[in-house]
């Protein structure tokens, strides 16, 4: 029956969305306790040159995007990375764009760290998860890193900024470290982490301010696909490359979450590779995820100029190699 098809499709779903509810949650009171921008600031007052700089900063980003979410790397850190470029007199570009396109590249380790993961390997719980993914993780980080550094090299473009906040460890710190150890140990870890992220936001008297709009959206279009997957048969890629090209290209027309939902409503024959091409893919263009969406939000509020063609453009040099790598290491 279609009512039947309709309910195991959001099963499947709205998981993942709980997940990513508590960690954005748990990564709104760490912002508010200053945990992020006080990282950024000790790595952008430690007397290194630009690049060394940058690639701390890509390095803070991408373990936080492993930990809590890509979407709450970009909406969290986005600010954090513009701010210590300016700080240093440095130029914000490879900073700003930095921050989305390293959150996109490293989103691959955690089940918790991108939407997809979940959707595509659901069963799988998250030692072995990560375990597995780790060879393509380190290697997405590193592709990104530098390629980014020759397009976009960090030279000087004012003088610096003063005023750098002291690092404190609060309730944030010790809400994010449980987080990230419920989503390794725990098979279903959407409603600890959710609890967890509601129990903090109340002991901190916070009531953050998160746009639920795009969420709903794609969680209703996600529904959508997945219930047609389960009425008709998605014909499925021959092969590992095939699959991972037809994910990424798939994730630039339908968002990457609905197309996570459609192609692995029946087990995917090559699941890494899906997996890889959802994750990878939405660097080609701001219409493959979430994450790019927020990011821009996040760019623009600190009075950053974040640029769609540059996004595309940076992402037609990322994504090949960085895909490509990720897929011979899986």
């Amino acid at each position: 029956m279609l009512a039947d098809r309709i309910l195991d499709a959001a099963a499947q779903t709205w998981p993942p969305f709980v997940l990513v509810g508590g960690l954005l949650l748990i990564g709104a009171v760490a912002a508010e306790e200053g945990l992020f921008e006080a990282t950024g600031a000790a790595l952008a007052r430690a007397r290194v040159r630009p690049l060394p700089l940058l690639f701390g900063l890509l390095a803070l980003d991408a373990c936080v995007t492993a930990v809590l979410n890509l979407d709450t790397a970009v909406v969290f850190l986005t600010p954090v990375l513009v701010h210590a470029a300016r700080r240093r007199g440095l130029d914000e570009r490879p900073f700003l764009y930095g921050s989305v396109l390293m959150a996109n590249a490293s989103s691959t380790l955690l089940p918790g760290s991108n939407l997809t993961n979940l959707l595509v390997l659901r069963s799988v719980g998250g030692g072995r998860f990560a375990w597995q993914m780790l060879p393509a993780w380190l290697a997405s980080i590193a592709v990104t890193a530098v390629l980014l550094a020759l397009v976009l090299p960090p030279g000087r473009a004012g003088r610096p900024a003063a005023g750098l906040p002291r690092l404190r460890l609060g309730l944030g710190a010790c809400a994010t470290a449980c987080a990230g150890l419920a989503v390794v140990t725990l098979r279903h870890p959407a409603v600890p982490v959710a609890a967890l992220g509601i129990a903090a936001c109340a002991l901190k008297r916070l009531q953050p301010r998160l746009d639920v709009r795009a969420p709903l959206l794609l969680f209703v279009a996600a529904v959508v696909l997945g219930t047609a997957a389960r009425t008709w048969t998605v014909p499925a890629p021959s092969g590992r490359w095939a699959t991972g090209t037809l994910a990424a290209a798939a994730s630039i027309v339908v968002n990457n979450l609905p197309a996570a939902v459609l192609f692995s409503a029946q087990p995917p024959q090559h699941p890494i590779a899906l997996l890889l091409g959802l994750d990878l893919g939405p660097n080609l263009a701001v219409t493959g995820s979430l994450s790019a969406v927020l990011w821009l939000q996040a760019a623009r509020s600190v009075e950053a100029r974040p640029s769609v063609r540059t996004y595309s453009l940076l992402g037609a040099l990322l994504v090949p190699p960085t895909l490509a790598v990720a897929l011979v290491l899986s």
